[in-house]
């Protein structure tokens, strides 16, 4: 079988919870904020849903139809797809796997730009990590004041802390670049 994808993964760990049909949950990982850690539209959802289907890890129980809504179709998760969500959050915790993001390779090439506009650049970057941090931390917040448990965030608490540490690292890059700590060399045109 394929390894399961970051919204299976998502989808399975929904049904966990309940059975639902996916528009469900769709609102409910856009509800939570999920959709910070994992890239959801609905075509894909469906899609996904539709995969697991096909690999016996949900099923279908019902069609129902609301008003003048569309058909919607409510899943539960099969044993199967129970021990595949079981088996691939325990082999991703425990082993380390490039995810292979782009600022990696974005800053490898920085050297392209002079300086005072990579730093312009950065510093925009680290502005947009201040609101990203203050919105993390006003959900987190919200979710602590209504009683939900620590267990259940460390994805968020996770996150938040990858964000501060970039900004903190981009922050000192920056005051390196303008002290010269770190020279700056853009690449000579040939």
């Amino acid at each position: 079988m394929a390894e399961l994808t970051p919204l299976a993964i998502s989808v399975l760990a929904l049904l966990e919870e309940k059975p639902m049909h996916a528009y469900e949950m769709y609102q409910l990982l856009i509800t939570r904020k999920n959709d910070r850690i994992v890239k959801v539209r609905p075509g894909s959802l469906y899609h996904t849903v539709e995969r697991l289907a096909g690999q016996e890890y949900v099923r279908a129980t019902g069609t129902e139809r609301a008003g003048n809504r569309p058909e919607r179709t409510t899943y539960e998760i099969t044993p199967a797809g129970s021990d595949a969500l079981i088996r691939r959050v325990e082999r991703g915790l425990e082993n380390y796997a490039y995810e292979y993001p782009t600022f990696p390779v974005l800053l490898s090439e920085a050297h392209n730009l002079k300086a005072d506009d990579a730093v312009l650049r950065l510093r925009s970057r680290v502005d947009d990590l201040d609101t990203l941090l203050a919105d993390v931390d006003a959900t987190l917040g919200k979710a602590t004041e209504v009683d939900v448990p620590e267990v259940y965030l460390i994805g968020g608490l996770f996150m938040r802390h990858q964000l501060a540490a970039e900004r903190d690292w981009l922050a000192t890059t920056i005051e390196r670049i303008e002290s010269k700590d770190l020279a700056w060399q853009p690449r000579e045109k040939q």
